[in-house]
């Protein structure tokens, strides 16, 4: 590049000889290497931004998921509580006319089994429902409809739409006959 191409005018008006222009040139050059660099930052920083947001939503999601794993423990605790206390209020009612404390006692369990309901238990509907593994767990088979649960041994519950104790249940199972049966 001779001097004679590349004449530039300064603020005064005076031509600026080619080794100035070489000067602005690579100036220009640094810019434009300084602007890269710049949006690459600009973009790191954006990165580093979008993963701290989503670190924040894992912690405060895993934090939910270990209270709610922790209330599980304690509500499967007291659950067999309330089987008893079940099991007691199942007798026939001429029997517990009898005995004085029932009435406190029913009244203690209506209101353990309303907290937990509050906490988000809810009993697993079974007796007339189709068999669900993921739901039921069949402790014995008889005859009846084919795949339904005749009979529940054990309540089932979930907690806050997880389940926390499958019902025992029992299962129907249809006969089938054979011809000598007939005969």
């Amino acid at each position: 590049m001779s001097s004679e191409e590349y004449t530039l005018d300064d603020e005064n008006g005076e031509s600026v000889g080619a080794e100035t222009y070489e000067d602005v040139e690579s100036v220009l050059e640094q810019l434009k290497a300084e602007q890269e660099r710049s949006r690459g930052y600009l973009a790191s920083w954006q990165r580093t931004q979008a993963d701290l947001e989503n670190y924040r939503k894992r912690v405060q999601q895993e934090r939910g998921e270990s209270l709610d794993l922790a209330n599980s423990t304690l509500v499967s605790k007291l659950l067999g509580a309330m089987d008893n206390l079940e099991l007691a209020f199942s007798r026939p009612a001429s029997e517990m006319r009898k005995a004085a404390w029932v009435e406190g006692a029913r009244m203690s369990f209506a209101k353990l089994k309303s907290a937990l309901e509050s906490e988000g238990l809810t009993p697993i509907e079974a007796v007339g429902q189709e068999f669900d593994p993921r739901l039921h767990e069949a402790v014995m088979k008889m005859p009846g409809p084919d795949g339904k649960v005749l009979e529940e041994v054990q309540k089932g519950y979930t907690l806050n739409g997880r389940l926390l104790r499958p019902s025992l249940v029992v299962v129907g199972e249809a006969i089938e006959t054979t011809v000598d049966d007939k005969e």
